[in-house]
Formats: C-alpha cells, sequence, structure tokens
C-alpha cells in the first residue's frame, strides 16, 4: 500500500506530511536509518476523527517528500498502540539482531479498563529486521508497567554513551521519569523530574531529552520537551514547553528560569525529534503535529485530517545568561523554491507582491522605525487574508487569522495568537506558507508561531502595511518553479 499525496484534496498540504486517509495525531517513532528517515504516527485507520490508535509509518530521503507505507503497529491483547520512540540496536543489546543491526520501537499499551476503572498504560516493544517494513511486537511485552501511575506513557529512548545504557524518558502524569537499561528489556529506575517547575495546566505527555551545543562556545547542555495537554478551564489547548538543564545519566536537573514554549502558536504539539542522525550531520531535527485537541477532530479537511510540522533543525543560544532554543526550517527544503523576488522598499502606506503561488517562502527583515504598528498581510484570495501585526508600544507580534479561510468549525480557531519580543524597531520574519498553514520564525529562529488555516488558495498576494511612519523592507520572497 504506497500512496502518493493527492493535490486535488482541498487543504492537503505540498511541503508537509499529513496521511492520504484518516486520522492521524502525535509523531513516533522518528529514526534515521540506512539513509531513510522513518516517521511514524499515531493513526486510526477507519475514520478521520480520533480512535483506536495505530503506528501509521512514512518514509523519506529528504524530511520533505514522504511516502506513505503500511500500517506498522496494530492493537493486540495489551491494549492500543499509543506514542512512543523508535531507535537503532546496533550492537544487539536485545539479542534480536545477530546477523546486523535493525529498528525497535518501545511504545505505550493503552488497555481501557472496565467501566468504572482506570486505563492502564505499560511499555512495550516490537522490532523490525527488514528497515521498518514489516514488525514483530516482543513476546516478554509489556516491559514496564506501574501499579500506582495512570497516566504511564509516551516513552522516548536514547542511548546515553557516557554510561553505556539505553535512557527512557516516560510521561507520568505531571512529572517526567527517567529509567535505564543495558538491553532494552528490562528497565531501572532513575529519577523524576517536573515537581515545581514548568506548566502543570494540562497532563504532561511526549517527552524528548536530548544535548545541544549552543553557538558560539564550547559548552554542552541539555533540553528537555515537554507537551501540555488541553485542559477545558484553560481553554487556550495543547502546547509544548520546554527546559535546558544538565543530565548526568540518571538525573536532569534543569537551569533556574522561568517556563519556555517551544511555539507560540496553536498548532504544534507533541514534537520530538529524530534518533540517530548521524554524526557527520550532527543536527538535532525535530517534527511536531500541527494541530490543537481544541478542535484537531473538527477541522474542515475531507477523508484526512492532520499534518506534520514541518522538520525544524534545533540548536541552542545564550543570551543575556538565558538558554533559548532556536528554531529554523531544514535546509532540505530549499531546493524546493526555485525561483526568487528580492524585496528592498520603503513603504510610507503599503506595498504589495503578487504571488499565485501553491507554497512560498518569505524571509525579511522590517525596520519599524518610528512607527506604531506595521505589519504584513497574507491575502490567500481577494476576501481571504491572515494579518501579522506588529506593535511598538508593548512589542507585541499577533497573527490574526479570523478572515483567513473557514473558522467558523471552532470557537477557538479564530482566537488571536501572539508573544511579546524584546524589540520590535527591527524584526526578522521567515514565513513559510502552504496550502492550510503559516509557520512564523522569528529573530532568526528566537521564536516560532504556527498556525494552520484553511482558505480556498495558499497565497495571492503579499501586502507589507504601515499604521503611521515610514518602513523599510529588505528581503527575499522564495516560490517554486
Amino acid at each position: 500500500m504506497n500512496m502518493t499525496t493527492n493535490h486535488a484534496q482541498a487543504y492537503r498540504p505540498y511541503l508537509h506530511f499529513a496521511p492520504n486517509e484518516n486520522w492521524m495525531n502525535d509523531p513516533n517513532g522518528l529514526v534515521y536509518f540506512e539513509e531513510e528517515y522513518h516517521l511514524f504516527f499515531q493513526y486510526h485507520p477507519y475514520s478521520s476523527v480520533w480512535g483506536p490508535m495505530h503506528w501509521g509509518h512514512a518514509v523519506s530521503k529528504d524530511l520533505i517528500h514522504w511516502e506513505e507505507l503500511d500500517i506498522a503497529l496494530h492493537p493486540d491483547e495489551h491494549g492500543m498502540i499509543f506514542s512512543g520512540s523508535a531507535v537503532v540496536d546496533r550492537e544487539n543489546t536485545t539479542g534480536f539482531f545477530p546477523d546486523k543491526p535493525g529498528l525497535v520501537a518501545i511504545f505505550t499499551h493503552h488497555l481501557d479498563g472496565e467501566e468504572g476503572e482506570n486505563p492502564v498504560e505499560t511499555q512495550s516493544l516490537a522490532y523490525s529486521h527488514d528497515y521498518g517494513r514489516t514488525w514483530k511486537k516482543y513476546d516478554g511485552n509489556p516491559v514496564l508497567t506501574s501499579t500506582t501511575k495512570v497516566d504511564f506513557r509516551d516513552p522516548k529512548v536514547f542511548w546515553h554513551k557516557e554510561t553505556s545504557k539505553w535512557i527512557m524518558v516516560l510521561a507520568t502524569g505531571q512529572t517526567i521519569t527517567i529509567y535505564s537499561s543495558s538491553n532494552l528489556l528490562e528497565w531501572q529506575y532513575e529519577s523524576e523530574f517536573g515537581e515545581g517547575i514548568g506548566c502543570h495546566d494540562g497532563v504532561w505527555e511526549c517527552p524528548d531529552l536530548f544535548p545541544l551545543s549552543v553557538q558560539n562556545s564550547d559548552e554542552n547542555k541539555w533540553v528537555m520537551l515537554v507537551s501540555t495537554g488541553d485542559t477545558p478551564e484553560i481553554g487556550i489547548g495543547s502546547k509544548t514547553q520546554y527546559f535546558v538543564g544538565h543530565f548526568d545519566g540518571s538525573t536532569f536537573v534543569p537551569e533556574p528560569a522561568s517556563v519556555n514554549w517551544l511555539d507560540f502558536g496553536k498548532d504544534n504539539y507533541a514534537g520530538v525529534s529524530f534518533s540517530d542522525i548521524p554524526n557527520e550531520d550532527g543536527r538535532r531535527i525535530y517534527v511536531g503535529w500541527m494541530s490543537n485537541w481544541l478542535y484537531a477532530n473538527e477541522v474542515p479537511t475531507d477523508g484526512w485530517r492532520s499534518q506534520m510540522t514541518v522538520p525544524r533543525t534545533l540548536s541552542l543560544q545564550k543570551k543575556e545568561g538565558v538558554y533559548q532554543l532556536i528554531q529554523e526550517p531544514v535546509q532540505e527544503l530549499d531546493a524546493y523554491f526555485t525561483k526568487k523576488q528580492d524585496i528592498d522598499e520603503q513603504i510610507d502606506q503599503t506595498c504589495s507582491y503578487d504571488i499565485h503561488e501553491s507554497y512560498i517562502d518569505v524571509n525579511v527583515t522590517i525596520d519599524g522605525g518610528e512607527t506604531k504598528e506595521y505589519g504584513l498581510n497574507i491575502h490567500h484570495t481577494p476576501e481571504q487574508f491572515t494579518t501579522i501585526l506588529f506593535n511598538r508600544n508593548n512589542n507585541s507580534v499577533k497573527v490574526d487569522r479570523t478572515n483567513s479561510g473557514k473558522t467558523e468549525f471552532s470557537k477557538h480557531f479564530p482566537v488571536e495568537q501572539g508573544l511579546e519580543l524584546e524589540d520590535s524597531e527591527q524584526v526578522q520574519l521567515s514565513i513559510l506558507i502552504d496550502s492550510s498553514s503559516i509557520e512564523l520564525f522569528l529573530q532568526e529562529g528566537e521564536y516560532a508561531l504556527t498556525s494552520l488555516v484553511y482558505p480556498d488558495q495558499a497565497c495571492e498576494r503579499l501586502s507589507f502595511f504601515t499604521k503611521d511612519r515610514m518602513i523599510k523592507v529588505n528581503g527575499t520572497i522564495h516560490t517554486p518553479v
């Protein structure tokens, strides 16, 4: 069952992975093996709304064009197949690979309880000898259980070379619990992280833990990603936070700092990074689920639901003593843009650029000068537009998708999204616009703001505007052939 993308479907993306049909949510098992990137994902093959979870599967050579393969993991007597990770067992620590290295999936089995009883979540294994095309579940499943935790899921596993053991970070209610193993089969408790730090508005989910070097220094730090689930009382939906600190193979200790949000848009959740990127590449590549539990089941796509963010390269910078995660679209994206239009304008009211393309990438610097408000409109059609607005009084940036196309499917969808910058006199913007999404990166990737939109077409025109004084705009619009 090899499937190719059909762009005749309304809202289907060109540059982002979406399933050919039916429901998708969290990315799972991101791993690079034998010159292929593997993307597994939470999948319901019988409906375009959430249901009994399987692992869908797609592969790519370049992180942008994906080939969807057969379902990798199906529910069984232990329950549905919830989120997890995949690794390459190069040293045959499991005993599954006596001849050559292979892939091991580590995932949550979720078994619904009888009426009035809690579900049971356990961690299990499956392995593949044929580059992820077929999978065998381990006979000894589950390999990790809990007698006290109801929420006990989303294992992210990696090899910690300094201590020569596998590390698992696991979402356990309002904390992340860390385990270790020599063979992926037997696990020991190491520590628990999260009490008294970060945002606890919703259940903690989909952790990740990885090292990153700090730009322009010899320093290395560890980054912990934690997604925070939707809680109806809060009304902002699902979001992802991160912590920067130190990890010694047993305990994660964060730097003293406030909560850091990975993305200030509504539509980036449950993201994790790829395992086993070759050392000569050296990148830490991240993919998130481009939706929000506030309305994920209601978005107006027909026969398929959900897409992933564009893969992003993560790095760290230290600014005034604070560590900050930097996100940039992967360089492989450049090959999909072959034409460019340079911008160099002084604008005292508005200035427009005709586009009429299926997808575009905009990279500009705007010097706001003395103006109080300025921004740009992405005109999807003559009637449909999304506005990015900068306010100098409070250094805020807002993305307004009220008029972006279909919004009526949820009262939560048109609500403004935004953040406060340190300074908005001069801003650098990178904007990736696809059939049904806008990914905004600010100040060379210091901030990300990811938004779904549902217009009749991606973009026919861009217009920069100022509310009073002159602004200067320099940069480039990149378009396909």
